[in-house]
């Protein structure tokens, strides 16, 4: 059996680890970037209604072409500017990456940054450069950058705007410049949108290699696994070519039509988790030894004092609290958790394991 699986497994697959996600049963759940609220009582009745008239005996439309026009106006994507939906951004990944490849030829991104890159990357045979950000602040290292592009020719660049895991939006500028520089697409996930103060929608047509991915997952719909990538019809329609059939199923397409016209109630779960995200970075800022870094994002990467990092991920778990242990990911996340902003009650526990550990640990 080894032998067979060693003959006809890419070696490349073989060196991979699968994407591990850890049972989060009965934890509180701040590991993974979700909205932490449900919908309320009576949008769930009213939702179910609508489900219970779905037929699912016939296949969805294939473009999602109603979904599509109101994603559309709800992220206020460019009127001349094609939409192409997927099965979560991670799909959207894919599809870019298998609509390029070609031996010896490359994707680009910076580190620490959104592993679906890489992985993707290796998934379609195509080489993936990783470049380190900043250590003092993650910023782009912009002589860095700008030397691995030349060196390289890339033939796409992933910029997350803002970036996971740091929580930092990149200089407007810094970006501007990877856009002139690039040969190839450039694509700005702006998977925390709704949680920043910039983005790159309304730059669409200005620079003819720009795309931008978005998802409705950080909105608090991530169990529909929708993202969509907003760009000039030239490059989307080529891009289509490589999308499954019907990858946009019935039920999503019905479910996140009513989620966005009842935008206004996930809106406000939005301003909630900004608001607890300030709160959450000031009682952590406050606790001796611990740094959070500013975020734009729904999370907050913190560094630990040297060597706590494992220990209180440990604590926060026995006491019943998940978050994400980055130490040992990358050079430049030693000592390093992610928290996911919760609700209220959520992260005034996880602050007070926190602070027990600070002050004893």
């Amino acid at each position: 059996m080894e032998g067979r699986v060693a003959d006809w497994i890419r070696p490349e697959i073989r060196a991979l680890s699968a994407y591990h996600v850890q049972d989060a049963s009965g934890l509180i759940k701040l590991d993974a970037m979700e909205n932490p609220y449900t919908w309320p009582e009576d949008l769930r009745r009213e939702w179910l209604e609508r489900l219970h008239s779905l037929d699912v005996n016939r296949y969805p439309d294939p473009q999602a072409r109603k979904l599509a026009q109101e994603l559309r106006s709800a992220m206020q994507v460019p009127r001349d500017m094609a939409l192409l939906l997927g099965n979560g951004s991670d799909e959207i990944i894919q599809m870019l990456a298998l609509a390029v490849s070609a031996p010896g030829r490359s994707i680009l991104s910076v580190e620490p940054g959104f592993v679906m890159y890489r992985m993707i990357a290796t998934w379609c045979g195509m080489d993936y450069v990783g470049v380190p950000l900043r250590e003092d602040d993650f910023s782009l290292d912009m002589p860095a950058l700008l030397q691995a592009i030349r060196e390289h020719q890339p033939a796409l660049v992933f910029l997350a705007f803002p970036n996971n895991p740091t929580g930092n939006l990149f200089a407007e500028a810094d970006m501007l410049a990877v856009l002139e520089a690039a040969p190839c697409l450039v694509v700005v996930d702006e998977a925390y949108a709704p949680f920043a103060e910039s983005s790159f929608m309304s730059r669409l047509g200005q620079h003819d290699n720009l795309l931008v991915m978005r998802t409705v997952s950080k909105l608090g719909l991530a169990g529909l696994r929708l993202g969509l990538l907003a760009g000039p019809s030239a490059w989307l329609e080529e891009i289509d070519k490589v999308r499954m059939p019907y990858n946009i199923n019935v039920l999503t397409q019905a479910t996140a039509r009513f989620a966005l016209k009842h935008h206004q109630a996930l809106d406000e779960q939005t301003a909630a988790i900004r608001r607890d995200r300030q709160v959450l970075f000031e009682a952590l800022q406050a606790m001796d030894g611990m740094v959070p870094y500013p975020s734009q994002a729904n999370f907050i990467l913190v560094r630990t004092p040297a060597g706590k990092a494992v220990p209180l991920f440990e604590a926060l778990l026995k006491d019943g609290v998940l978050v994400k242990k980055l130490h040992g990911s990358h050079p430049l996340l030693e000592d390093c958790l992610r928290i996911t902003v919760g609700r209220p009650e959520e992260n005034a526990r996880l602050l007070e394991i926190t602070r027990r550990f600070v002050d004893h640990g």
